[in-house]
C-alpha cells in the first residue's frame, strides 16, 4: 500500500479530541459488521479507541466471539471517563485487555475474564504502546476521533492493517484519503447511505446544537450528519452495477470552464451512454462499483486555475473547484469527483481495435 505521510503532531493535541470521541451504537455496528462476518475467522480484532466496560463494539465482539471464529480481541482506550459496570479505582486512567474467549460458557464475559490492566502512558493510538498492539492484530475496528481521521489512516496503512472505522463522509476529499479511493485501496462500508447517526457522548460533552437529548439515566447523546463507514474488507454489494437509467443529451449536461468534463449533479442523473469525463457529488461513492466505473481525479486537483481563464469577479474564490459558466460569470460547484463509464470506454476501444484489424488486413 502507498504510505500516507502524516505529521504526527503532539499527542496532547489528542487531548482536545476528547470533545470528538462519540460511543457508537450498538444497533450501527451489528447493522455495519454483519456485512463481514467471513473476514473475521482466525483473526485478531482490535478496538484501540474503545473502553472495553462501555464500548458497543467491545460488547458485539465479546458477545460473537465464538460465531465469528475470532483468534483473540484487543481493546485500548484513552483515558475512559467511565468506569461503567466495572469499578477501578482511577476511572481517568487508560486501560486494555486482550480477551480470548469465554470460559464459562455465558456470551458475555464477566470482569474477571476480561481482565482490564493499566496502560503506563495515555492510551493515544500513536503511544508506542498502542502500536505495539497494533503490530499484532489483523483488524482494526473503532470509531476514532473524527478531527484524528488522517492521522488514523496513516497508520493503519503504514502498517498494513484491515479495518473497518467511522469518520465523517467528506473525508474523502482529503489529499491523504482521496487516493486510497482512487487507488481502489478504501471504500465505504454498506450500511450508512444518509442522513445522520446518534452517537452518545461524554459526560461533560456541551449539549449547545440542535439534535442532542439527554436519556432518563443522564447519559448524552448527539445527532451528527455525514457519517460513514470507511474500510478496505470487501463485500458482495460492493460489485454491484449502479442501475443508469438517463440518456446524454448535451442540453442536460453542462461543461465546466476550467476542466473538459461535463457536470452531473445527482448520481441518479449519470447517462448509461456517456464514455467521457463526468464530475459527480461525493455521494457517488456510496453506490461506486470499481468494475463499472473509474476514479480519475477530483476537483480539487484537476481544474485549473480560473485567475488563468476568467477575470477577477466574475466568480467566486475559496481554492480548488469546478466552475460552470453562467452566462453572467461562473459558479463554484461543491466537491466533484470525476470518473469514466468502464464499459463504454472499453466498449470505444474495442470497436478501435476491431476497425484496426480490418484495415489492416486488407
Amino acid at each position: 500500500m502507498t504510505l500516507i505521510t502524516a505529521a504526527n503532531g503532539n499527542l496532547s493535541a489528542a487531548r482536545g479530541a476528547k470533545k470528538d470521541e462519540f460511543y457508537t451504537q450498538l444497533v450501527d455496528i451489528e447493522k455495519e459488521l454483519s456485512h463481514y462476518r467471513k473476514h473475521f475467522e482466525g483473526k485478531v480484532v482490535y478496538l484501540n479507541c474503545d473502553d472495553p466496560r462501555i464500548s458497543n463494539f467491545f460488547r458485539y465482539f465479546s458477545e460473537n466471539f465464538g460465531a465469528l471464529g475470532l483468534k483473540r480481541l484487543i481493546a485500548t482506550c484513552y483515558q475512559s471517563e467511565d468506569p461503567g459496570q466495572f469499578s477501578r479505582s482511577d476511572s481517568s486512567r487508560a486501560v486494555w485487555l486482550e480477551y480470548d474467549g469465554d470460559k464459562s460458557g455465558s456470551r458475555v464475559p464477566d470482569a474477571n475474564e476480561i481482565g482490564v490492566r493499566p496502560l503506563k502512558g495515555d492510551g493515544d493510538f500513536r503511544s508506542a504502546e498502542s502500536i505495539e498492539l497494533l503490530r499484532q492484530a489483523d483488524i482494526v475496528v473503532t470509531n476514532p476521533p473524527f478531527s484524528l481521521f488522517r492521522e488514523f489512516v496513516a497508520q493503519l496503512v503504514e502498517h498494513d492493517k484491515q479495518f473497518i472505522i467511522l469518520g465523517n463522509m467528506n473525508a474523502l476529499t482529503y489529499k491523504e484519503i482521496f487516493p486510497l479511493f482512487q487507488n481502489n485501496q478504501m471504500w465505504y462500508g454498506p450500511s450508512i447511505r444518509s442522513g445522520d447517526r446518534e452517537f452518545r457522548v461524554p459526560a461533560d460533552y456541551p449539549l449547545e446544537a440542535a439534535g442532542t437529548r439527554v436519556d432518563a439515566e443522564g447519559n448524552r447523546y448527539i445527532r451528527v450528519k455525514g457519517v460513514r463507514w470507511f474500510t478496505n474488507l470487501d463485500y458482495d454489494e460492493r460489485h454491484r452495477d449502479l442501475e443508469l437509467t438517463k440518456r446524454y443529451r448535451e442540453a442536460d449536461y453542462p461543461r465546466y470552464a476550467n476542466f473538459d468534463a461535463i457536470e452531473v449533479g445527482k448520481t441518479a442523473e449519470i447517462p448509461s451512454d456517456y464514455a467521457g469525463l463526468m464530475g459527480v457529488p461525493i455521494t457517488f461513492i456510496d453506490k461506486y462499483n470499481p468494475e463499472q466505473f473509474e476514479i480519475v481525479g477530483s476537483s480539487k486537483t484537476m481544474g485549473q486555475p480560473m485567475s488563468q481563464i476568467a477575470e477577477k469577479g466574475t466568480y467566486q474564490q475559496g481554492g480548488p473547484r469546478f466552475y460552470l459558466p453562467t452566462g453572467r460569470g461562473y459558479r463554484r460547484m461543491y466537491d466533484r469527483i470525476v470518473v469514466r463509464n468502464r464499459r463504454l470506454t472499453r466498449s470505444s476501444e474495442d470497436r478501435g481495435s476491431d476497425a484496426r484489424v480490418v484495415s489492416l488486413s486488407r
